[in-house]
């Protein structure tokens, strides 16, 4: 089958952005890359500033894929939001991010953040009515939002996380939206993380 931008003509494959600040949380952005990526889902580490490398809240620096620039958003399937600070704060004040993320929740395609960012989506009025959870200093933030204290939440095409001891809940909820509770089952599994468990 011919490829074309990205996708197998009549296969559908799943991309996802996971976008990078500087001050962003290391684990929390790093440790959903890598899972998805063993799950098999195209992955891509987005810098929302004019250069590769990004240094995280301590000190650590990345290459990343792209620029946002670089980013088709037309095929892009979701975007992730780490958290971190000033990292969060740092994606915020992007404007073409913000414009960006607008447009995925008008189209309901897939949003997900975890920490501090959930706050960014209850500022902009994307968890009204909803289940969500974050960092609990940020729990006020989740305007009009169900709050919990899970792990991970998953609400329709948003899915939230609580923070970097829940790292690896979040990305296992997104696999879990791509592929199925079968297939995050068997990734927590693989990865020797025994305290995943199946949603209703």
């Amino acid at each position: 089958m011919a490829a074309e931008g990205g996708r197998m003509r009549g296969i559908k494959l799943s991309k996802v952005c996971v976008f990078f600040a500087p001050g962003y949380e290391e684990i929390e952005a790093l440790a959903v890359v890598d899972l998805l990526r063993r799950a098999g889902i195209d992955t891509d580490m987005v810098s929302v500033t004019e250069e590769y490398e990004v240094t995280s809240s301590h000190g650590v620096t990345v290459r990343m894929d792209k620029l946002f620039h670089e980013v088709d958003f037309e095929m892009t399937d979701m975007m992730i939001l780490p958290g971190g600070m000033p990292g969060t704060k740092n994606l915020e004040a992007s404007v073409p991010l913000m414009e960006a993320l607008d447009g995925f929740y008008s189209e309901k395609k897939y949003i997900g953040a975890i920490c501090a960012a959930p706050s960014i989506l209850g500022h902009r009025g994307m968890l009204k009515g909803r289940k969500a959870c974050s960092f609990p200093e940020f729990e006020n933030h989740l305007e009009g939002a169900e709050v919990t204290k899970s792990p991970a939440e998953i609400s329709d095409f948003i899915i939230t996380g609580r923070g970097m001891g829940c790292a690896v809940d979040f990305g296992l909820a997104v696999v879990e939206k791509f592929q199925g509770k079968e297939a995050a089952a068997a990734l927590a599994d693989k990865i020797v993380y025994e305290h995943y468990q199946e949603r209703p």
